[in-house]
């Protein structure tokens, strides 16, 4: 995604840096992830009922949530802006680890430096979720129900599966252009649009799209998990 190399060289550069760096940054993203799918569900559903209440229509109170649990995601954005810099290769020998990066960057470039990238992420979060959570629920409305408890994790595992895997793939390009920004330190905020003109000056579409199937495949498991377990855990509290 970074580089716009495929797989095969992708994997050989991970290799020749070896097994200690493969897992180097998993600490932002351990953090971020049950953070933001916390605050994505619960945002969510805490704006969707008084809207709806409101008398406000369905899927307006459906989008307007959506958007809102997105953009208040975006403020964990650090964790992802901390992980690009410590999974990049150039960043190596300047930060010993999570911590430490944390502490360069806030004292040499402030906190602003923190929320480089944030316009591709805000553009992500709220109209993917919008996609989530509309796709979501129209997949539970008009898929067959089912009476035992594996039917129904099978089936709520299979829609955010394939709900995950075609939005992570819509989107892709946006995280493209995220990495690229994240990837500097210090210097000029670019805008999405500049970033992306650039990108397809030196890469093309067709390379905007390197690590795809990577990407969705990930997305594929991760989010029937999510969605599985977040339907399991919300019966068995309510």
């Amino acid at each position: 995604m970074l580089h716009g190399v495929g797989v095969v060289n992708a994997a050989g550069q991970i290799s020749s840096e070896g097994f200690y760096y493969l897992y180097r940054g998993i600490l932002p993203p351990l953090c971020q992830k049950s953070l933001s799918l916390s605050v994505m569900f619960g945002v969510y559903e805490e704006c969707r009922k008084p809207l709806e209440n409101s008398n406000i229509p369905h899927y307006v109170s459906k989008i307007i949530a959506a958007v809102v649990a997105g953009s208040v995601e975006a403020t964990l954005m650090p964790f992802e802006r901390i992980q690009t810099l410590l999974q990049n290769q150039q960043y190596h020998t300047h930060f010993r680890n999570t911590f430490h990066a944390v502490e360069v960057i806030g004292l040499k470039y402030g906190v602003r430096e923190y929320y480089r990238g944030l316009v591709p992420i805000l553009l992500r979060n709220g109209p993917s979720n919008v996609f989530f959570f509309i796709l979501r629920d129209e997949a539970k409305y008009r898929l067959p129900s089912y009476e035992s408890w594996w039917g129904k994790a099978a089936q709520q595992f299979m829609s955010g599966a394939i709900i995950g895997a075609f939005i992570s793939t819509v989107f892709y390009p946006l995280n493209v252009v995220k990495v690229h920004v994240q990837n500097k330190i210090g210097g000029e905020f670019q805008g999405v649009i500049s970033v992306l003109v650039e990108l397809y000056k030196t890469r093309g579409l067709r390379d905007m799209y390197k690590g795809v199937h990577m990407n969705y495949t990930r997305s594929f498991i991760s989010w029937g998990v999510i969605n599985a377990a977040y339907e399991f855990l919300k019966s068995y509290v309510y």
